[in-house]
């Protein structure tokens, strides 16, 4: 399957609306914590936190089916900076990197009001997980990590495969190195539906984990951690921009 520059163009105008879409999102989240406490605001906030939801499963949705013309590309993305191509997982974040986000969220929100803990006071955000949350976070990490081996796993054959046949004969049997013929182009389509359903899957893991998470928390928690996870993306981007100018690659 060829690469064109029309899907390069597709995939990338993809991305940078959902880089836009969650600048606009984390503004309407921190808005949302400064909402007064009253008898709505509960509802408000999951009203809020499926709307974000909505927003992660739209923004899969299209990009699965973009990457059923040109999958590659998702695995090396030229939209996303060196630093951010150096911590892929299968196109993406690891799901169990959710997991690892409120714990670390957890230990500092304590850390930061410990004096004002000990006292008593209360704010309901991630600093004051119960014991039953934790131990709900604790079963989905394990489960999660189990089946991000397994997904890594199969991504370890597909890649191995470029080593055996049809791959190995076709090169052997080809006079030059440069060499393009119709068995190397079907070779590569199906090695193609292979990494595009592998996509889906690990696309699958990570929305269905964060539906996982989201679920555990309270609603203030919630909102907490995916205010947290949006300015983690959006300033790992940032970032690897200045890194990338830095070194010369634009």
């Amino acid at each position: 399957m060829a690469t064109s520059s029309g899907d390069q163009g597709q995939q990338n105008c993809c991305f940078q609306k959902w880089m836009q879409l969650q600048e606009v999102d984390l503004s309407e989240l921190l808005q949302a914590l400064t909402l007064s406490e009253n008898g709505d605001r509960d509802a408000q906030l999951s009203q809020l936190v499926q709307k974000m939801i909505k927003h992660f499963e739209d923004y899969i949705q299209q990009r699965n089916r973009l990457a059923r013309d040109e999958v590659s590309a998702y695995f090396a993305p030229r939209w996303c900076t060196s630093l951010e191509n150096s911590m892929l997982w299968i196109a993406g974040c690891r799901p169990s990197s959710y997991i690892r986000l409120v714990y670390a969220l957890c230990g500092s929100e304590i850390e930061s009001r410990l004096t004002e803990f000990l006292q008593g006071a209360r704010t309901g955000d991630l600093g004051e997980l119960t014991s039953t949350q934790l131990s709900e976070i604790n079963a989905l990490q394990s489960k999660t990590i189990k089946e991000e081996e397994q997904l890594s796993g199969v991504l370890a054959g597909l890649q191995e495969d470029i080593a055996d046949q049809p791959f190995v004969v076709i090169a052997s049997n080809s006079s030059r190195t440069s060499e393009w013929n119709g068995d190397a182009e079907r070779a590569l389509d199906e090695h193609a539906k292979g990494m595009a359903s592998m996509l889906e899957e690990a696309d699958q893991l990570r929305l269905s984990t964060l539906k996982e998470m989201i679920s555990i928390l309270t609603p203030v928690q919630a909102v907490d951690f995916l205010v947290a996870s949006k300015k983690l993306h959006l300033c790992m981007h940032a970032w690897g921009l200045k890194r990338d100018h830095r070194h010369g690659r634009e």
